[in-house]
């Protein structure tokens, strides 16, 4: 069983204008097969049109396009029992 995967970048506040795009980055110790999630409020969220989920070693990254006012509210990522919030 692969040791568990934790958060040691957590991700950081930003503030965005309407129609900018919003970018939240996290890293993990270690490259994992563990289930990771992005969420905006209590809604996971998944890559579409509007948001753009990538994964690049340990680097997770979430691009929110041209946000609305809709859009303000708390970003959290998940990986096992660790999360971090923004």
């Amino acid at each position: 069983k692969e040791p568990e995967a934790t958060i040691v970048e957590k991700l950081k506040d930003i503030t965005s204008y309407e129609g900018e795009d919003a970018v939240f980055e996290c890293r993990l110790s270690r490259e994992t097969a563990q289930d990771t999630q992005w969420f905006l409020g209590d809604v996971p969220l998944q890559s579409n049109e509007m948001n753009e989920i990538r994964v690049q070693g340990t680097r997770h990254t979430l691009i929110l396009r041209k946000v609305t006012l809709e859009d303000c509210g708390t970003i959290s990522f998940k990986v096992g029992q660790h999360t971090s919030a923004a």
